[in-house]
């Protein structure tokens, strides 16, 4: 099958939280999602929780610095979601058909993401206010 941009899916929602200790608990304990892995991506100066509820993915996205995006958008907005994230199999073509499209990309080439992905951002005054990331996962079906 021919690689598309369109999006295969949502591949996770990512949720900003100030600690990724005080915040697990509510999500593993409380509410019952499972605990995936916890990995750090020095290059967005972040720290990223993956929950599983079935198929469905929780980015829990702790800043590990104060200059962070996620501390920025912490300091403006406080906890809650940051963005949704959706699978392609082509990252750099799907930037590229949304530059095309109009769309204000954060990202003009896909970047390094966590777990070998390679991912790009689109400005959230594109899709009404939501903050979007493209996800190509060399791991997802």
């Amino acid at each position: 099958m021919e690689p598309t941009s369109r999006p295969q899916g949502l591949h996770h929602v990512g949720i900003a939280v100030r600690s990724l200790q005080e915040a697990l608990p509510r999500w593993t304990d409380g509410l019952g999602l499972l605990l995936h892995s916890i990995d750090e991506v020095p290059t967005e100066k972040v720290r990223v929780a993956v929950l599983l509820a079935g198929e469905t993915r929780i980015e829990l996205l702790e800043p590990t610095s104060p200059d962070s995006p996620i501390a920025k958008f912490l300091d403006k907005r406080g906890p809650g979601v940051h963005h949704l994230a959706f699978a392609v199999d082509d990252c750099a073509r799907a930037l590229g058909e949304l530059a095309a499209a109009g769309a204000p990309a954060l990202d003009r080439a896909p970047r390094p993401g966590a777990h070998g992905c390679r991912v790009g951002f689109v400005h959230p005054r594109y899709l009404d206010g939501v903050l979007t990331e493209l996800v190509e996962d060399p791991h997802h079906e």
